[in-house]
């Protein structure tokens, strides 16, 4: 059974059932409005006035002390081992910044079991900076409940050939400011086994629309009522149904 739930998703993930769900696939706010750069705060550059990430999400505005966002973030990836399954696995989509020159990593990962970090490479974007070139790249975290033995994640036959390098286009038609493609989720769904996939930062709903489309139940969470009701009349609007067993 599917459904959209509209609330704080670290409250909701603590309401649902241990060892519930097979898969995580998500991507939480970067935190981008906490940065020593101008050019992405809001208002400061004429050239980001059409950049909707800017502003934020309609009910977060992404800019937590960096101590404050390491915490939930930790909290929020132990609540999603929390609710897998033995044998599940969190697909979880970040990036890399520099910050004050310094590289800023990923801290609230120490302690998680990571087995593999993806390459996705984006095409396109745009760059009014010239002291460094465009970036054009995401990390995606493969992290399964269970590091090794009988009980360990495992993927589909066949999906092993697929590289650790995703040549997949950014989302450009969404009007929620930081938007994953479908193909991408598309990509894990269908290198899986399992029923249930969670999204804990829900969004717009991709997720849901690769669920729908590839034969799998969804559970999407976001606090903003706008995003919800995003997410469901993009799913409701979406088609194009595909073999569960597809491998490519």
């Amino acid at each position: 059974m599917s459904e959209i739930i509209c609330g704080d998703t670290l409250s909701e993930m603590k309401n649902m059932a241990s060892e519930s769900i097979d898969l995580v696939i998500t991507s939480p706010p970067y935190n981008l409005m906490n940065t020593t750069s101008t050019s992405m705060k809001s208002g400061t550059s004429s050239k980001w006035k059409n950049n909707a990430i800017q502003n934020g999400y309609k009910s977060h505005k992404d800019s937590m002390k960096r101590e404050d966002y390491v915490n939930w973030m930790r909290d929020c990836i132990t609540e999603m081992f929390r609710v897998l399954k033995p044998n599940g696995a969190i697909f979880f989509n970040h990036k890399f910044r520099v910050q004050g020159g310094l590289m800023e990593g990923h801290p609230f990962l120490e302690g998680f079991n990571v087995r593999q970090m993806i390459i996705w490479a984006r095409a396109g974007g745009f760059n009014f900076n010239e002291t460094y070139f465009l970036p054009t790249y995401e990390v995606i975290y493969l992290m399964p409940k269970t590091p090794k033995g009988k009980d360990a994640f495992r993927l589909k036959k066949g999906a092993n050939r697929k590289t650790d390098i995703w040549r997949i286009n950014q989302e450009m038609k969404n009007p929620h400011p930081a938007p994953f493609p479908v193909e991408l989720v598309d990509n894990i769904l269908t290198s899986c086994e399992g029923n249930v996939v969670l999204d804990p930062f829900g969004g717009s709903g991709t997720v849901g629309v690769s669920a729908k489309k590839n034969g799998w139940n969804y559970i999407l969470i976001d606090n903003s009522d706008e995003y919800c009701n995003m997410a469901k009349n993009r799913i409701e609007n979406s088609s194009h149904k595909v073999n569960k067993g597809k491998d490519d």
